[in-house]
């Protein structure tokens, strides 16, 4: 080592240009390498002549295409928004039966094993409450219950379908009157209700359209024409007392049950009301297994709750916690199986309707009776299920803000000329999650630079938003228009959380219908000015790309928009590839820019394809890019060789986070996804760190692109700064780098600017390790 290698950082002049060898090879793409002090002969042009494109092509190299709406937060996004979906591509088709066994309206009936038509109105056998108190599960505060419905007469249950409120309902009104219990007609409404039966219990089932738990407010006009609903037609504690009275004079009692929701947050705010909770599903199944498997060998039960803990049954269920209604369907299903009636096979498939069943029961009808007053608080409901399918994992704030911008689409689409406002004191956000079978939790939420506490929205199923999808796109074509509109506008969205979760979710629906997909969602994406929309539409391109069936559309759409000549199209493919997914591997899709790069001859265009090159660097295959860069060099094509250029200073200057793609990376490459590009492969990759080194140090000693990667480079310098980790990465860098004297001499002056910058110098103890390094590079 030289003197002047081990000189320390303070001896080194700011002002002074690096040291020049002798003449160097001539690279084979026909450019010059240069110190990045000396201007190079095909950059030099006359004072006021025009810049040449070559300038250009450097001049906002390293820069994001889509500012920093494809950066913060972008690939946690992605991230979750594939896992999102990744649970229902492997589902099954199933068919449902005719019978119609999966959609039974009476909850009790659906207990048993044996089924049924609904009762709608009338008693209730007394058998049928035999059955019912051999299998029924006590919930929390059952007997509180009973103690105010013996006191009160009248008690409103308020819970989610399926969670038990009815079989909770006729087992308190049983016990109190002796089997005495009649069914309500459920399209009555309470008002409605003028005689009642001494000694008997009344179950009447409503639902919150039926009752106005919202709508526009009383003498209001719904803005088609059609009549608001008058004063009385809301439920009120008035009409509840109004019904209690005729109860006590009958010696009788009544249950109300209510949908959560708007009405039932307000029944629970009064009187009568009183949350119903599900009781523990484990203890539903076990306690009609018990009733099942009576018949059967002891060990039959033990063997049905193995089966039902197995992970190909939870799976096909894709449910995280049944309802009691399912725990029982579920126990009749495991009976059949070990007695032989079932194969494993069928079981699976019998599991795997649940989630579908939950879905179109979700959406059947959901905008009855098809005016819009009427129709408003089901259609919030049922646009909210479609944002949370959507938004799974996302916060809760943007999740509803979506779920309302959805509703107004539908709105318009129901009655074109209706104006529709918001309410702004509607149902509690605390409240409406129950109505989506969904939680809301404390989650942190990825930003690429920092993690933020957020208030997380999931379903309780990893197979729900898959379902809500499909049963929309393929059960009820005219609200493809709405959902179509509605991820075209949040894909013009600048926040990642928005744009990046409906561009995969627009992906997962053009993969089920190419068609219609790629002529109503894509293409006016793709043909947008907007580089977001753009970026949208490649994300969705990649994500149906991910289907077999359809990536060969997806390739070929591609070629075709490459030789189109509309520069929007062009640029779209451009950031398609970025993927590796569209053209069917990572190799072909660096061909296919490789393509566009020499075809295209436009800086801007080389610039898109080298953000894609940087996307591909970070994602599971870094081998294959780096092997495709250095031949690019090797080939003696200008163009890819500005490519390549680019792509290295987008290397040196991006953090892997901010280049994210949809496919898994290596569990290594994860902790690093925080580095600049450039140290966090050779840190997940060893093997890759020469080659990438040979690569950065050609793109600073060429003299169009020197500048820009020594700049770059020097801001790497900086952040690495006081990381002890990244500290070292870079340090290994600038010795890879520092292999010739004119290379040291180059990296020790940046170092030195570097220490004496008047704004933010760097720290002197961490420029010499980093002045060690590149002396060390000298020995290597």
């Amino acid at each position: 080592m030289s003197d002047q290698d081990a000189a320390p950082v303070r001896d080194a002049p700011a002002g002074d240009a690096p040291a020049r060898e002798g003449p160097r090879d001539v690279p084979r793409d026909g450019s010059r390498p240069e110190s990045p002090g000396e201007a190079p002969e095909e950059n030099r042009t006359p004072e006021d002549g025009p810049e040449q494109p070559e300038d250009r092509r450097f001049d906002q190299a390293g820069r994001n295409p889509l500012g920093s709406s494809g950066g913060t937060g972008g690939s946690g996004t992605a991230h979750a928004a594939r896992r999102t979906f990744a649970a229902g591509r492997a589902g099954r088709n199933i068919s449902f039966a005719t019978d119609g066994q999966y959609f039974e309206g009476n909850y009790f009936i659906s207990q048993s094993s044996g089924g049924g038509p609904a009762v709608l109105q009338g008693p209730v056998h007394a058998e049928e409450l035999d059955r019912l108190a051999g299998v029924y599960c006590e919930t929390s505060g059952y007997q509180r219950m009973k103690r105010r419905l013996r006191e009160r007469g009248l008690l409103v249950l308020c819970g989610e379908c399926g969670s038990g409120r009815t079989a909770t309902a006729l087992s308190l009104l049983s016990e109190l009157t002796g089997n005495r219990v009649i069914r309500l007609d459920p399209g009555g409404r309470v008002r409605e209700i003028e005689e009642v039966t001494g000694g008997h219990g009344h179950l009447l089932e409503i639902t919150p359209e039926a009752e106005g738990a919202e709508g526009p407010a009383p003498g209001r006009d719904g803005g088609n024409g059609a009549r608001s609903r008058p004063p009385g037609a809301v439920l009120t504690e008035l009409h509840l007392d109004r019904l209690r009275d005729k109860l006590a004079e009958a010696g009788a009692y009544g249950i109300v049950l209510v949908e959560s929701g708007d009405l039932a947050d307000r029944m629970l705010r009064g009187r009568y009301g009183v949350y119903c909770p599900p009781p523990p599903a484990e203890q539903v199944l076990l306690r009609h297994l018990r009733v099942l498997l009576r018949n059967e060998p002891p060990e039959a039960l033990g063997k049905a709750l193995e089966l039902a803990a197995g992970p190909d049954v939870k799976e096909a269920l894709g449910l995280a916690e049944l309802r009691p209604a399912e725990a029982a369907r579920l126990a009749d299903h495991l009976a059949r199986c070990l007695r032989g009636e079932l194969t494993h096979r069928q079981l699976l498939d019998d599991c795997a309707t649940f989630v579908r069943a939950q879905a179109r029961t979700w959406f059947a009808g959901a905008d009855n009776p098809g005016t819009l007053p009427e129709a408003l608080p089901s259609l919030g409901t049922s646009a909210f299920r479609i944002a949370v399918a959507v938004f799974n994992g996302s916060a809760h704030s943007l999740t509803a803000e979506a779920g309302e911008r959805l509703a107004a689409e539908m709105a318009a689409t129901l009655d074109p000329e209706a104006s529709v406002g918001r309410r702004l004191f509607g149902t509690h956000a605390e409240v409406r999650p129950a109505a989506a079978r969904a939680v809301v939790e404390d989650a942190e939420l990825d930003l690429g630079d920092a993690r933020v506490p957020v208030r997380a929205i999931s379903f309780q199923g990893d197979a729900l938003p898959t379902a809500v999808l499909r049963e929309v796109w393929h059960g009820y074509h005219n609200a493809r228009g709405p959902l179509v509109r509605w991820l075209r506008s949040l894909c013009g969205d600048p926040r990642p959380q928005l744009w990046v979760r409906a561009s995969v979710a627009a992906g997962v629906l053009c993969s089920w219908d190419w068609v219609h997909g790629a002529g109503e969602l894509i293409g006016p994406l793709a043909r947008s000015d907007g580089a977001v929309q753009r970026m949208a539409a490649a994300t969705a391109l990649a994500e149906a790309a991910r289907e077999p069936a359809v990536r060969p559309a997806v390739h070929a759409l591609l070629k075709e928009w490459a030789v189109c000549g509309e520069p929007e199209l062009v640029s779209t493919t451009a950031l398609a590839h970025g993927y590796g997914m569209a053209a069917g591997s990572v190799s072909a899709s660096l061909d296919a820019l490789a393509v566009l790069v020499r075809d295209g001859d436009d800086p801007d265009l080389t610039a898109l394809a080298s953000f894609s090159v940087a996307r591909l660097l970070a994602g599971p295959e870094p081998e294959t890019v780096v092997r495709r860069l250095a031949d690019w060099l090797l080939s003696g094509r200008t163009e890819t060789a500005d490519l390549v250029l680019l792509s290295v200073i987008k290397a040196l200057g991006t953090r892997a986070t901010f280049l994210w793609g949809l496919a898994d990376t290596t569990e290594p490459a994860a902790g690093h996804d925080r580095k600049p590009l450039v140290l966090a492969v050779p840190a997940a990759h060893p093997q890759l760190a020469g080659a990438l080194a040979a690569l950065v140090r050609h793109t600073l000693s060429t003299a169009r692109s020197g500048q820009a990667a020594l700049d770059t480079l020097g801001t790497l310098l900086r952040r690495s700064a006081g990381d002890a980790e990244q500290r070292e990465l870079a340090c290994d860098l600038l010795r890879r780098i520092a292999v010739e004297r004119r290379d040291r001499d180059r990296l020790r002056h940046l170092l030195a600017r570097l220490v004496r910058d008047r704004d933010e110098p760097l720290d002197k103890d961490d420029a010499r390790l980093m002045w060690d390094a590149v002396g060390e590079g000298g020995g290597r």
